[in-house]
């Protein structure tokens, strides 16, 4: 054999397409260059050293390090060698990769990049994990992801796309399947826990109580009227709810808010009764009465009839929305959650309610300490400003003989105690 022939026999053969191993001989910060026994070193550009993207090539390989790269040219034009580590391990994951989806099993690999509506994961070639599935629940910031190593299930696979789509949360719902059972048989209708406000919809807010979420429904989260649920509680916020119903089948949990807090009625109830005092604004007038809120989230009802002594053909004649005033107490519903009130048996005087009493002179019965004269000049005033007759509320005429009278809180006729103005009322004008 000759010396050339010799040579020859020593150098490896390879074809586009074909697998071979070597070792990095020299790191340059665009290229490797890789001994693979072929006549000249094969080169590897930066781009071909990994699936992730502006990769340093020195992090990628180290000197003498052995590597399985792909030949993507035999020679270029410049007649070199070129590979790539990439697609070998592209090759060699999509493999692995296909046989994990057959066998229903996880992945696993670090989180590369956050990309738009995910994250890219490294599973030997670049998987897809949709922001939606991250989580058991959507996740708004992807950032702290970046390095953390993360299992999942395949959910699809198209070698021809290069699309693999990853899902965490099919893999944390299999393994947690069993703690959810367990979590959701161990939860009390009627019990209270503790929680956090995970995300706030339309509807309601989710909670979550430590193994799972809950929501709760817009109804259930204040005795008032809500709007919408972001007035009332943020991502983040502690709360405490009382467990409404547990859906076993459906693995929900309904939760309340307002059940752990007082019954703004309950509590008015409890310090009121039939035949009180109390110092209230209209809120809204309707054909048969007005409206009139005399407690925070508590309105109660004027029916036209309880609104003068005399006659009236619409609640307009009488108060108006905004209107601050003193009605008396003629009945109340807990149980219904309705309040009945009076206009014209306030204006004869009787009984505080609790809150007012300490402003304002009354007998032993709790009574207002009044006269019959100052009655008589409200009902007056009442009367004439029915009949278009009543005097500016600037006039001095007016304010000599009846109660100024303003736009947005007029007070209750002069009945209204003297001494002291009530707490948070209009402050009475003296007769």
């Amino acid at each position: 054999m000759s010396f050339a022939d010799a040579i020859d026999g020593t150098i490896v053969d390879v074809d586009d397409g074909q697998m071979v191993n070597g070792t990095v001989v020299k790191i340059d910060k665009d290229e490797v260059l890789l001994d693979i026994g072929y006549k000249s070193e094969g080169v590897i550009p930066s781009r071909e050293l990994s699936i992730r993207n502006d990769a340093n090539p020195a992090e990628i390989v180290s000197l003498g390090e052995e590597v399985e790269a792909l030949v993507l040219t035999k020679e270029d034009k410049e007649g070199r060698l070129v590979l790539s580590k990439k697609r070998a391990q592209y090759e060699r994951a999509w493999g692995t990769i296909e046989a994990k989806k057959e066998a229903d099993e996880i992945v696993e690999g670090p989180v590369i990049e956050v990309v738009k509506g995910g994250l890219i994961v490294d599973i030997g070639l670049r998987g897809f994990l949709p922001a939606s599935l991250v989580e058991l629940r959507r996740v708004r910031d992807l950032a702290p992801y970046i390095g953390t190593t993360v299992q999942a299930k395949i959910i699809e696979l198209d070698k021809n796309r290069n699309n693999v789509v990853l899902s965490r949360r099919a893999y944390l719902e299999e393994n947690q399947k069993e703690t959810r059972d367990s979590f959701l048989t161990n939860l009390k209708i009627g019990e209270i826990r503790e929680g956090t406000v995970s995300s706030v919809v339309s509807f309601g807010a989710f909670v979550d109580l430590g193994g799972m979420d809950g929501l709760i429904h817009v109804s259930e989260l204040s005795w008032k009227h809500v709007d919408h649920p972001g007035s009332v509680v943020a991502v983040g916020d502690p709360v405490k709810v009382q467990v409404l119903d547990v859906d076993f089948s459906r693995e929900r949990i309904s939760l309340s808010l307002k059940a752990t807090q007082a019954d703004p009625w309950q509590e008015f109830a409890e310090t009121h009764e039939v035949g009180q005092l109390v110092y209230g604004r209209v809120t809204k007038l309707v054909q048969f009465g007005a409206f009139v809120q005399v407690g925070d989230g508590i309105e109660g009802l004027v029916h036209i009839s309880e609104m003068s002594t005399h006659h009236v053909d619409s609640p307009e004649q009488v108060v108006t929305p905004g209107e601050e005033l003193w009605v008396k107490i003629i009945d109340l519903d807990l149980q219904r959650r309705r309040i009945s009130l009076s206009i014209k048996q306030a204006a004869e005087g009787g009984e505080l309610a609790a809150e007012y009493r300490e402003h304002f002179e009354v007998d032993a019965e709790g009574n207002w300490a009044t006269s019959s004269d100052e009655v008589e000049a409200a009902w007056a005033e009442f009367e004439s400003a029915d009949a278009g007759e009543t005097e500016s509320p600037e006039s001095p005429e007016s304010t000599e003989s009846a109660p100024e009278s303003t736009e947005s809180a007029p007070e209750a006729p002069e009945s209204a105690p003297q001494s002291v103005e009530p707490a948070e009322a209009a402050e009475p004008t003296e007769a």
